[in-house]
């Protein structure tokens, strides 16, 4: 037998013998981080009317809501699919003077508060605004407080996700198919088709539903730029809102649907996340 097979292997005191390698202690913080995530949702479930249920879930508001709120949502992904995919593969493959200020600036919606966002979008986009004035006053175009004011708004907070998912699929392809393609007389376009796109197809995929999920839960910007009309553009989050000031058991039974959309999302993504042993 080696000698070195035949010394058992010894953890250092207080570390977990479950071969998770880790202390005993983390596991404390963990599940209290755990607890304070999970018991709130909990709550919430526990405060269903349920005999009320498809009495508030069918009702007039929430279905023009839920409607509207699935409209927005949809058409903001696809917004967000054809700029962001672009951008990315800019952000991924391009080399320039300012790529990481580019960067940040694409970014920067994901840590910039929604509300200042919504402002952000009616200096542009009002009939004031840098871009508004001018699509006011040549073609009668007014965004702010329209359903499409709830797209634009959508997208400008949800094209960050896009953007990552597929930077991050672009970075992590093997290259080498690209350069075969070349080799092969492919020419840049058909090489983008071909081989390209099918490479980081997963990553788009990923990065629209996570694009649709967070414009589906959008509320700030939204509010903001949009307003909140009922059938215009009083969004899910915009009903919620509403219903709270009013109808507390209704808003927990609006709050349960974009909850069950949530963890829908999350469900059908954890392998692109996570990979299970």
């Amino acid at each position: 037998m080696n000698s070195a097979e035949a010394v058992p292997t010894r953890r250092a005191p207080g570390w977990a013998g479950t071969g998770s390698g880790l202390p005993r202690w983390i596991f404390i913080p963990a599940v209290l981080g755990g607890v304070f995530i999970v018991l709130p949702l909990v709550a919430m479930l526990a405060r269903v009317q349920w005999s009320s249920f498809w009495e508030l879930i069918t009702s007039e508001s929430a279905v023009a809501a839920l409607w509207l709120s699935l409209k927005t949502s949809t058409a903001s992904t696809v917004l967000c699919v054809v700029l962001g995919t672009p951008m990315a593969l800019v952000l991924a493959r391009a080399t320039f003077p300012g790529l990481r200020l580019a960067r940040s600036l694409v970014l920067l919606p994901l840590v910039l508060p929604p509300v200042v966002g919504g402002i952000a979008l009616l200096l542009v986009f009002g009939r004031r605004g840098i871009l508004g004035a001018w699509l006011y006053d040549a073609f009668g175009i007014s965004l702010p407080f329209t359903t499409t004011g709830v797209v634009v708004a959508e997208a400008f907070v949800a094209m960050p996700f896009l953007v990552i998912a597929v930077e991050g699929a672009l970075r992590g392809a093997d290259t080498r198919y690209e350069e075969a393609a070349a080799t092969l007389g492919a020419g840049r376009w058909t090489t983008f088709t071909r081989v390209t796109l099918p490479l980081v197809a997963p990553g788009v995929a990923a990065g629209a539903v996570l694009c649709w999920a967070r414009a589906l839960g959008e509320f700030g910007a939204t509010i903001t730029f949009a307003g909140n009309a009922p059938g215009v553009t009083q969004t899910m989050p915009l009903a919620v809102y509403l219903a709270l000031e009013t109808d507390l058991d209704a808003a927990i039974v609006l709050s349960l649907i974009l909850l069950t959309v949530s963890v829908t999302i999350l469900a059908a993504l954890r392998d692109k996340w996570i990979t299970s042993p």
